[in-house]
């Protein structure tokens, strides 16, 4: 039987997918930016840390990459209040975007300090650098120059993860496809849309990255190897 596309049923839905789209984008950015931050702190402790920080960062990183994003979030928003922490839908699945993608972060960048090697750190402490002030200024900028397609990569693949927070209720672009569905009974036409968006999503953030960021990222390590 022949299929009759209805994608005008959609209409009167789009605030709502505009909203979701919204509520995907924001979790994404916001959670890109704090765990970034935690990323660079967790990396500096990584390799630079005594061994009691080290052993806890690690033990952090090994859980969050070895168990299911769905299960630590599951774990956030229905295991804290158990503890007497309530959290709103969106701040749980926020933190639980933050934590998961700081401790890949983490090591991505630690895997960025490793590429510059320690040489250069040491002779920036040979010429009276502070251990701060060598890590800010030559160990970051060239790791970055390393690793940074792999950050972006993987902020784009959290936020692809993301959709799963529609199973707290976060009203995201995926629970707005499923509530959409469920009142139009067109689940073929809202999802083709749903992944079309998240592919405009994805190939814009791309070219934005490699219009801006990556060919600072391009140039400095080739300044680096020249």
């Amino acid at each position: 039987m022949a299929y009759s596309f209805d994608f005008a049923s959609l209409i009167e839905y789009l605030p709502m997918i505009w909203a979701g789209l919204w509520m995907t984008l924001g979790l994404t950015l916001a959670s890109a930016f704090v765990g970034g931050i935690l990323g660079v702190l967790g990396a500096i402790g990584l390799r630079y840390g005594g061994r009691v920080l080290t052993g806890i960062l690690l033990t952090y990183v090994e859980v969050v990459r070895n168990t299911p994003f769905l299960v630590q979030l599951f774990f956030i928003f229905f295991g804290l209040p158990s503890l007497g922490i309530m959290l709103p839908e969106w701040a749980a699945a926020l933190l639980a975007m933050t934590l998961n993608l700081a401790a890949y972060q983490m090591e991505i960048i630690r895997a960025g300090f490793l590429a510059v090697g320690a040489g250069q750190f040491n002779a920036a402490l040979s010429l009276g650098m502070k251990r701060s002030q060598a890590i800010r200024y030559i160990m970051l900028p060239q790791g970055f120059a390393a690793i940074g397609p792999a950050l972006f990569g993987q902020i784009l693949m959290m936020m692809m993860s993301s959709a799963v927070v529609s199973q707290i209720s976060v009203n995201d672009l995926a629970a707005a496809a499923s509530f959409i569905q469920s009142r139009t009974f067109r689940p073929f036409e809202i999802y083709i849309l749903v992944t079309l968006l998240y592919l405009v999503l994805s190939i814009a953030a791309r070219s934005i990255f490699n219009l801006t960021f990556g060919r600072k990222y391009v140039a400095r390590k080739f300044q680096h190897h020249g």
